[in-house]
């Protein structure tokens, strides 16, 4: 059997800037040549597909809706140090929708792309 590969879409409503911010915030790289339509981006295993009004992804579906940024289904990037990450995050400038949450599982804070689409940053808890 080939190799599955697997990536992520996210839809947005300006390309260029979410690229940027993926690269300099998260250290994606990009992958491939880049258009006011669409570009990729990959860190280790997760390749992002970023697409905007103008790709084929960004045309209405037959019934009239049209595909928009912004949902909740997100990616997890995990951390050792959560605090640490949301206090450099938030110096750049990242808008967050939440404050740090902690549960039995570790905590969690979703981070928003200038399109409005969730990155989850997690750190898991210490189990003793």
């Amino acid at each position: 059997m080939s190799e599955i590969q697997v990536n992520v879409r996210y839809m947005v409503d300006d390309v260029p800037p979410c690229v940027d911010w993926y690269v300099k915030h998260f250290g994606f790289e990009p992958v491939g040549p880049a258009s006011p339509a669409f570009a990729a981006v990959q860190k280790g295993p997760l390749r992002l597909l970023i697409s905007g009004p103008m790709s084929s992804a960004g045309r209405p579906m037959p019934d009239g809706r049209k595909p928009e940024p912004g949902g909740w289904n997100r990616f997890q990037v995990i951390t050792e140090d959560i605090a640490a990450d949301v206090a450099r995050l938030t110096a750049e400038g990242v808008a967050f929708r939440n404050a740090i949450l902690t549960g039995p599982g570790g905590s969690q804070v979703l981070a928003e792309d200038p399109a409005g689409n969730v990155v989850e940053i997690f750190q898991p808890a210490t189990w003793g």
